[in-house]
């Protein structure tokens, strides 16, 4: 336990201090946006773009990146590790590495918006005996809850610290009863968490990724832009981000027996899902594509592992 609260805090002063997307500002600090797409664009890329109008922006704009234009490589040819370019370890260890799969994966596929989404796969699949045993741990939590709540009435109004004590013991011992592990839960978020914005930022910080398109959608346009274009598909793209993340929230709450607490994680849920809904209208659909397809495996995931139980 020690060593994991080690590496945690560890990890997260790593992604705090050493990088993060950067977007590109003008003198009065507002930002630049490409008037096609609508996406803001990022001052920190990894690589060159192609499309004339992003470059002219970029060149504009040189005072303002970190790393010159001239400087970075074309998109096609960027490398898997390149400290000349960026010297942060989470660069270096977490975003580069993904935006150089998602660029090679993309050249074979021969499209980056597919490329996107079977990477966004991939590492589902890689974290997924982990995620199993959080579904599990779910499944075990809501065995257990007629026990929790017996246990709930019996110390309702104890506020003791004997009482509480022994509360705690007995709370701990439906737990092994159960095999729950109070903290199981947790770990896969914290793992989650670093691989989840180590993906936005390489999909961000690779303009080649907004220049393309699958099928009738633009990679770098946002949903807001695409309607307003025209284009009513993006209409359905909104949707399957609405509702993944809703059956995703959904399946993944568990019943913890303590009314305060489900009262929190419902209104959590909702504020989220409310949050993420007004959101999706200024996701770059590149970025919405992974969004959907992380939840549409989530929720696969937890309905087969409950049909099984």
């Amino acid at each position: 336990m020690k060593y994991k609260k080690k590496f945690i805090i560890l990890l997260i002063l790593l992604i705090l201090t050493t990088g993060c997307t950067k977007y590109l500002s003008d003198d009065n600090k507002k930002r630049i946006t490409n008037e096609t797409t609508g996406q803001s664009l990022t001052s920190n890329i990894l690589c060159k773009p192609t499309d004339k109008e992003l470059i002219n922006i970029y060149e504009k704009y040189s005072d303002k990146m970190e790393v010159k234009l001239k400087d970075l490589p074309e998109c096609n040819k960027m490398k898997i590790y390149d400290s000349k370019s960026y010297n942060g370890l989470w660069v270096q260890i977490f975003v580069m590495p993904i935006a150089w799969l998602i660029i090679k994966l993309g050249v074979l596929v021969k499209n980056y918006g597919i490329s996107v989404m079977l990477i966004a796969l991939a590492l589902r699949l890689i974290l997924l005996p982990l995620s199993l045993k959080t579904v599990k741990q779910s499944e075990n939590m809501k065995k257990a809850q007629p026990e929790i709540e017996k246990l709930e009435k019996k110390y309702k109004d104890k506020t003791d610290s004997d009482s509480m004590m022994k509360k705690s013991q007995e709370t701990m011992l439906i737990y092994k009863k159960y095999n729950i592990n109070p903290i199981g839960g947790c770990l896969m978020s914290f793992i989650q968490l670093p691989l989840f914005f180590a993906f936005l930022e390489a999909i961000n910080r690779v303009p080649a990724i907004f220049e393309e398109n699958l099928f009738t959608l633009q990679l770098g346009t946002t949903p807001l832009i695409g309607i307003k274009s025209g284009n009513y598909i993006y209409l359905i793209l909104i949707a399957l981000i609405i509702l993944s993340t809703y059956l995703s929230f959904k399946f993944s709450m568990a019943n913890t027996g303590n009314s305060q607490q489900q009262q929190q994680m419902q209104f959590m849920t909702t504020f989220m899902l409310i949050f993420i809904s007004i959101a999706s209208f200024s996701l770059p659909t590149a970025i919405a594509l992974y969004w959907i397809v992380t939840n549409g495996f989530s929720v696969i995931q937890t309905l087969i592992v409950k049909r099984r139980r």
